[in-house]
């Protein structure tokens, strides 16, 4: 998923009363009331960037893939993330999900969709964690373990 996630790394959505019509193709993609319901990049997209990016892994996409805390029933618990892994936080209003990368000592180090409006990496305190669930694999990557990283940068505060 780490891999898919990476190829659309920088999409952003257009200022304004635009759309970009990539972010609006992942919901034709994805298909079902995603499609139906999904029609701007105004709305929040961080669980349809999660849904791409698992359906292009070949991982299965549990119900209602658009709200970000359906993604705490995708896959099984990980009682602490690892690379690839889904992560879901609370925030003021609803939650957010994305892609644990790294973790430094006060924050988890999220590749997401419609964080600051673009696909990106930003740092997440940990106390917001919600769940973090590991995908369905064959044979689980070497890779799938903890990377720490030097706390670098500002906390995300609002991925909305």
């Amino acid at each position: 998923m780490i891999d898919e996630a990476l190829k659309l790394y920088g999409t952003a959505e257009v200022a304004g009363a635009g759309n970009n019509p990539t972010i609006l193709a992942w919901a034709t993609e994805i298909g079902g009331d995603v499609a139906r319901e999904y029609r701007a990049d105004s709305i929040p997209w961080c669980g349809l960037f999660a849904a791409v990016v698992a359906k292009r892994a070949g991982k299965p996409l549990p119900v209602a893939p658009l709200w970000a805390l359906s993604w705490a029933k995708f896959g099984t618990p990980a009682s602490a993330p690892m690379l690839g892994d889904i992560v879901t936080f609370k925030r003021n209003g609803g939650g957010h999900v994305g892609l644990y990368v790294a973790e430094d000592a006060t924050a988890y180090h999220v590749l997401g969709g419609n964080q600051g409006d673009a696909v990106s990496i930003v740092r997440i305190a940990r106390e917001r964690l919600f769940a973090a669930r590991r995908p369905p694999y064959q044979v689980q990557p070497a890779t799938v373990r903890p990377f720490r990283l030097a706390a670098n940068g500002l906390l995300s505060t609002n991925e909305a």
